[in-house]
């Protein structure tokens, strides 16, 4: 077997690792890039003929995993995309929600190019009808169900807990003396996370490609965390302030929204306020969400036995006019808007009419990639440009990592040490120094061969 990474090698997006095995050619993950430099990186010729691809197996449908998947079939993709029934449904609203947001950005360029005089045409890298065009190769299966992939190579799901649907790939492929397991991690949720199952680690592997994104810290704990996020919105609310929430549409809101629903329940904030959710995909996710119990935690799933709904009194916008209607609100407001990273969407509306104001609040409740505006307001920025203008950034910043859908440094290792033999382990999915760093932390303490391929390097297995 031939393996290749060619995406979410130092950096946490475009995850993308092509394999090679028995005449067999297959992909896992096919994910767009994010932050600096990544529409050159998004437009790039892919490495391989996608024409000559038998199978795509996805792991979960977070754009970072599958934003490129209509590009690929676009350009000749004719095999199967195997992931399963949740991931399929959310992969459909994520992915038409990108191409729309595509469409957009490349007709406000072209409008703004041709108003200076400029003759550059602005394209999208696909448009909704390439999305539309990659069902007829979707094919759903279940968690644990062993697939048949022909040439000695078999799959199976094992869930990842990392979001609705999301998935660890298991791989055997038939070596010349015995058959061998590649397990491909995608990125695995932390124990507790709500509404999901936690975590199933495989039960052995030869090899591992393990996710690295907070490999090098520990997440404050569940209740740690929930007190913190008590305690900002009682203080903000306190102030008069609102709490924008910059949110992935899919796995976070629900989450969060999961989570304000207990809090309003047992009077933890002690002023009222209103949860407005400013994200038509997050509606249709939630939707999807309700509609997939079998990827439901007991917890969860006592909720509903008992007649209570999972998510309480939310307000989602279905227009612009609902979205503007937010920024007329001064005080009592949790405003949950996409993008997770702040790199578009509708929080920046928000953000021009809230971050400048001292009494209100911004919490990130969600990984930050370098490059991002998100992380430059971690990083201290005291001004930051927003649609266009400089907005001053003085309303108070609040990182909780414990709301993170991605295991911890300890989780990882947890989720390795589960492993009953001892596998080779390729670190990817993380920053560099992170995956580095995670790398020798699996050595020191698992007592494991482990490393961080570099960009398009080729392994034999």
């Amino acid at each position: 077997m031939l393996i290749r990474f060619l995406g979410a090698v130092g950096t946490v997006t475009g995850s993308c690792v092509y394999i090679e095995c028995n005449q067999t050619r297959l992909l896992i993950d096919c994910g767009m890039h994010q932050g600096y430099g990544s529409d050159e990186l998004n437009r790039a010729p892919f490495e391989f003929r996608p024409s000559d691809l038998d199978y795509l197996l996805l792991t979960h449908a977070h754009i970072d995993h599958s934003g490129l998947v209509p590009r690929l079939v676009k350009e000749g993709f004719k095999g199967n995309i195997l992931c399963t029934p949740a991931t399929s449904e959310l992969l459909m609203i994520m992915l038409k929600d990108s191409a729309h947001l595509q469409e957009k950005d490349a007709e406000w360029h072209n409008k703004k190019e041709r108003r200076a005089g400029g003759d550059r045409v602005f394209t999208p890298l696909y448009y909704l009808s390439d999305v539309e065009a990659i069902i007829p190769f979707i094919r759903p299966i279940q968690y644990s169900v062993l697939e048949h992939l022909g040439a000695g190579l078999m799959c199976k799901f094992l869930d990842a807990g990392h979001i609705l649907g999301s998935a660890s790939i298991e791989l055997w492929y038939q070596d010349r003396q015995r058959q061998k397991r590649v397990v491909f991690s995608g990125d695995i949720g932390k124990h507790d996370n709500p509404i999901v199952r936690d975590p199933k680690p495989p039960e052995d592997a030869d090899y591992v490609i393990i996710e690295s994104t907070y490999g090098n810290r520990l997440h404050r704990g569940k209740q740690e965390s929930l007190n913190e996020f008590v305690e900002v919105l009682n203080e903000t609310f306190k102030r008069g302030g609102n709490v924008m929430i910059p949110s992935f549409a899919v796995g976070r809101t629900q989450d969060l929204l999961f989570i304000l629903n207990i809090l309003s329940g047992n009077g933890a904030i002690k002023y009222p306020f209103k949860t407005f959710v400013d994200s038509p995909l997050a509606k249709e996710a939630t939707d999807i969400y309700l509609k997939h119990p079998e990827c439901f935690d007991d917890e969860t799933l006592r909720i509903l036995r008992a007649g209570r709904r999972l998510f309480g009194n939310v307000y989602f916008t279905s227009s612009v006019e609902d979205s503007q209607a937010i920024n007329k609100i001064q005080s009592g407001a949790v405003i949950i808007a996409g993008s997770g990273m702040c790199e578009g969407g509708r929080i920046g509306h928000h953000f021009k009419h809230n971050l400048w104001r001292k009494e209100c609040s911004l919490i990130f409740v969600g990984y930050q990639a370098s490059g991002t505006l998100g992380r430059r307001i971690i990083d201290g920025a005291k001004i930051v440009k927003i649609l266009g203008e400089d907005i001053a950034v003085k309303a108070s910043v609040h990182t909780i990592g414990g709301f993170s859908a991605h295991a911890d440094r300890q989780g990882l290792l947890d989720w390795l040490r589960a492993i009953k033999n001892r596998p080779k382990v390729f670190v990817n999915h993380g920053e560099q120094d992170i995956s580095r760093a995670f790398c020798d932390t699996i050595t020191d303490e698992l007592s494991l061969e482990a490393l961080c391929p570099q960009r398009y390097k080729v392994f034999s297995l």
